[in-house]
């Protein structure tokens, strides 16, 4: 029996029955063969080394490839456990899943307590190991002999998982002395392991319950050459320097108080201002093209988020109810604005003649994260989002959504953030359980994102399982200076909300229709996108976004007037700048402005007093030579129109 292999160019080969992967690889070329990790057959990720299941779509999945990263540091997962169970015998295993810049393994290891001193030893086993060139050898496991193994060990922890599974869906992966429950898929064998470090270790409660044992998290990354594990140690170094919790304090932008709450930050005076910069940003945006602004309270009824779908699926993650007085009354913090949204657009008839419907709010909205998952703003309890929901007839699906697509390149290409790829999140393609609504409208919704954004110029991605729970969407996964990945803008279509809201509008034919909503958020969180933007400019702002533009430096006490009277000149042009009037030493307040990130230093002596000019230098530029104030305040303006416009 022959079997018809088709490639990603859409060449088709002929392979004998029970073919793998990795034979097609070899025949294709040997040095591609040496490289292959796994394989994508039919959009499934599976080993190299298992025979195809018949006529197929193959992918050969390499370092390059992000599913080829994924299985590699799932395999090392697999030779850290390896390594730990031959250092530490009786360790017990949670679970030990790639992420996304390596992977982990929560352990238990009974009385032993690991510190960053045993990390090399670990590092050091899990090298002779790799060299070991053991393969990743798949079982299908009958369960009760699952159990039965597992019992024997006394690992409890596995047992748990075996609990929720069920015959025929059992598999081991076995590589040297170690076996571990597993569906895979792994690399072909160790040896492709060649550098590794074990980067740090946490506390882990077992499947994230406060209730339940806590474990030992042990981090590590791996990588096929050490020049890359060099590298990528270099850019966590960068990464340290730029961390926004540290910048944050630096630059005076926002703090947080355990008596406030734990995932609350407080925006300080310059951090608010950063802020408000970016909300009037979007305002201007919103209002040339057509949104209108509205406010929603922070709490709404229990009823609510029923009605909406959230409570049912969320409600876990909220904050506990708030109850009233008056017997079975329930409040909950607003957890999200499109059902307040939904009910503006129902306070009134509405005509097909007054669609599209675009309602904008910067809403604060409230969920509940656990303690040990809050991480400074990308992680928070209480965050604002550049909310808007559009209300329009089915014919203006697809105009509608590509203008949002426009708004959102719009604010990418003003922060400078032109490295991004577009996701189209679509349902699971098999299981349908977690998303509400009918099959005609997720595939009438899944039809028009395609569709729109097939129209645009933009690169993009299909990623199956990646829609929320009431429609797919558009995301923007933008990479950041030191090429980290970050979900920014996000675009929904929702046919369902409508329904469950039963919004209507008055048709041409004089007949009620439903609309359809169109949910986005180009920052999405405000909190978690500046977060974003700090570390990807190092506090190192764009000029029209920065809090301060400029400083005025007095050279002495003696020009501290002539400073304030350059100030209020600069201000008149929308300049922002203020003087600093310390009693220091002029090289002591370059320093200072330098490590304060002030795009322009403005320095104020004898002769430009006398002049009415001033010396100007740029952070990390140096001198720019004197200009007058009027000049200076030029050349900031036309600066900030040509980064409004992208034109850089």
């Amino acid at each position: 029996m022959k079997i018809n292999v088709t490639l990603p160019d859409g060449n088709v080969r002929e392979y004998e029955e029970g073919a793998t992967a990795m034979e097609v690889a070899r025949s294709i070329s040997e040095g591609l063969a040496r490289n292959v990790l796994a394989a994508k057959v039919n959009d499934e990720v599976r080993d190299a080394d298992r025979p195809l299941p018949g006529d197929c779509t193959l992918s050969l999945l390499t370092w390059s490839d992000p599913e080829g990263k994924n299985t590699f540091w799932h395999s090392s997962a697999h030779l850290l456990a390896e390594a730990l169970e031959a250092l530490y015998p009786g360790i017990k295993f949670g679970i030990g899943p790639p992420i996304s810049n390596g992977f982990y393994y929560d352990v238990d290891l009974g009385d032993k307590v690991l510190t960053d001193a045993d990390f090399a030893a670990i590092e050091a086993k899990m090298k002779e190991l790799a060299l070991r060139k053991s393969v990743f050898q798949r079982r299908e496991v009958p369960k009760q002999e699952a159990v039965a193994y597992y019992r024997e060990k006394g690992d409890e922890y596995k047992l748990e998982l075996l609990e929720g599974l069920r015959d025929g869906e059992i598999t081991f992966y076995t590589q040297g002395d170690f076996t571990d429950l597993c569906r895979g898929p792994h690399i072909p064998n160790t040896s492709f392991i060649k550098a590794i470090k074990v980067m740090s270790l946490a506390g882990a409660y077992w499947r994230g319950d406060e209730k339940r044992k806590q474990l030992t998290r042990l981090y590590g990354v791996t990588f096929p050459k050490q020049k890359e594990l060099e590298e990528h140690l270099a850019m966590l170094e960068e990464a340290k320097k730029r961390d926004h919790r540290k910048l944050g304090r630096e630059l005076e932008l926002f703090t947080f108080s355990e008596k406030v709450g734990q995932g609350l930050p407080l925006w300080l005076p310059k951090g608010a201002a950063l802020r408000e910069r970016l909300v009037n940003f979007m305002k201007t945006a919103q209002e040339k093209s057509g949104y209108e602004q509205v406010s929603t309270p922070h709490i709404a009824h229990k009823d609510l988020y029923v009605t909406s779908g959230h409570y049912e699926k969320y409600g876990k993650d909220s904050f506990q109810a708030i109850k009233t007085p008056h017997e079975g009354e329930e409040f909950f913090l607003k957890p999200m604005n499109c059902p307040h949204h939904c009910e503006i657009y129902k306070s009134r008839p509405r005509s097909y003649k007054e669609l599209p419907i675009r309602l904008a709010e910067f809403g604060t909205v409230y969920r509940y994260e656990q303690s040990g998952e809050l991480h400074g703003l990308t992680r928070v309890r209480g965050f604002t989002q550049d909310d808007a929901h559009l209300f329009c007839r089915p014919d203006q699906v697809k105009d509608e959504f590509k203008k949002v697509i426009d708004l959102v390149l719009k604010v990418l290409k003003a922060l400078d953030l032109n490295d991004f790829t577009a996701q189209v999140s679509l349902r699971d393609k098999d299981d349908h359980s977690k998303y509400i609504g009918s099959e005609e409208n997720w595939a009438k919704a899944e039809s028009d994102i395609q569709e729109a954004v097939g129209e645009t110029d933009m690169k993009y991605v299909v990623e199956y399982g990646e829609a929320a729970f009431y429609g797919p969407k558009l995301d923007f996964m933008v990479n950041d200076a030191l090429g980290r990945q970050w979900q920014l803008g996000t675009i929904q279509v929702d046919y369902n909300l409508p329904e469950r809201f039963e919004l209507e509008f008055v048709g041409s034919d004089n007949q009620k229709h439903r609309p359809v909503m169109i949910h986005r958020a180009p920052f999405g969180s405000l909190e978690r996108f500046l977060a974003v933007v700090i570390e990807h400019t190092a506090g190192r702002f764009p000029l029209w976004l920065a809090p301060e533009q400029a400083i005025v430096l007095p050279i002495s006490d003696k020009f501290v007037e002539n400073a304030r009277d350059m100030v209020r000149i600069l201000k008149d042009s929308d300049i922002r700048a203020s003087v600093d009037e310390r009693n220091e030493k002029i090289g002591r307040k370059i320093r200072d402005a330098e490590l304060a990130k002030s795009p322009f230093m403005l320095i104020i002596g004898e002769k430009e007093a006398a002049e009415g000019t001033l010396s100007i230098r740029e952070h990390g530029q140096g001198d720019l030579g004197t200009m007058a104030p009027d000049r200076f305040a030029t050349m900031v303006n036309e600066r900030i129109e040509a980064q409004l416009s992208g034109d850089r």
